[in-house]
């Protein structure tokens, strides 16, 4: 136990258990922790489940990149819940998550879902296009009309609009091919793409979601990583 919330890092309300390959919440951060973190960060693990967080009733941020969630995701219920991160899991099907979210988290506005097939960036499948983007964002919005933030880009009005009148005719429709598995890349494509850089590894630098923090990421691991709040305008 001693051994591994020394692995921790706690900031006041802010809690980082990062790269530490766990498969499933330890159970030591809920029965330590619940009661009173407003922010967890569970990336560079390899979580299949989130049942853990059942203990986390007050959670306002919650940052799980480069894990191993898939379309079968459920989380509690967390009413005060107003940030998801979830770049670079394995979803596939995003309108059975939408749903869940609308459900359980009523006070999400922010949500990134980059590096998920679900999410057809250009980055990650280099067959879409920036309309297959756009309907993507119509769909989101319309499943969630009270986002502020979606991945990369903050709202638009305009967007909220499109999302009414059509957004539910919008349905990203999951690749038929069940084979997920990743190809070798070509020269053009040498890295697979990640909304994180490496760096985000450690506990006390990966701050890089909805431009929480003082600095920008540059280079070309960089997209996903800028968002602008009111308050830094």
């Amino acid at each position: 136990m001693a051994r591994n919330e020394s692995l921790v890092a706690l900031n006041g309300t802010h809690l980082s258990y990062i790269g530490h390959d766990c498969k499933e919440i330890p159970p030591f951060l809920g029965d330590r922790y619940g009661r009173f973190a407003k922010r967890l960060d569970l990336s560079f693990n390899q979580l299949r489940s989130l049942a853990g967080l059942k203990v986390f009733t007050g959670l306002e941020e919650l940052v799980v990149d480069n894990n191993l969630l898939g379309n079968d995701l459920r989380l509690p219920r967390l009413p005060n819940l107003h940030t998801l991160t979830l770049n670079k899991n394995q979803l596939t099907d995003i309108e059975a998550l939408l749903d869940h979210l609308a459900d359980v988290t009523p006070a999400l506005e922010y949500l990134s879902l980059l590096g998920n097939e679900a999410c057809p960036n250009q980055l990650v499948s280099p067959d879409k296009d920036e309309d297959d983007y756009q309907r993507y964002r119509y769909f989101v919005l319309h499943k969630l009309p009270h986002l502020k933030f979606l991945d990369t880009r903050k709202v638009t009005k305009t967007e909220v609009m499109e999302a009414t009148a059509r957004g539910a005719f919008m349905k990203v429709v999951k690749p038929k091919s069940e084979n997920l598995s990743i190809e070798p890349r070509s020269e053009s494509y040498p890295l697979p793409y990640t909304p994180l850089p490496r760096g985000s590894r450690d506990a006390r630098s990966h701050k890089g979601v909805f431009a929480k923090c003082r600095y920008v990421y540059y280079g070309k691991h960089s997209e996903g990583n800028r968002f602008i709040r009111n308050d830094q305008l």
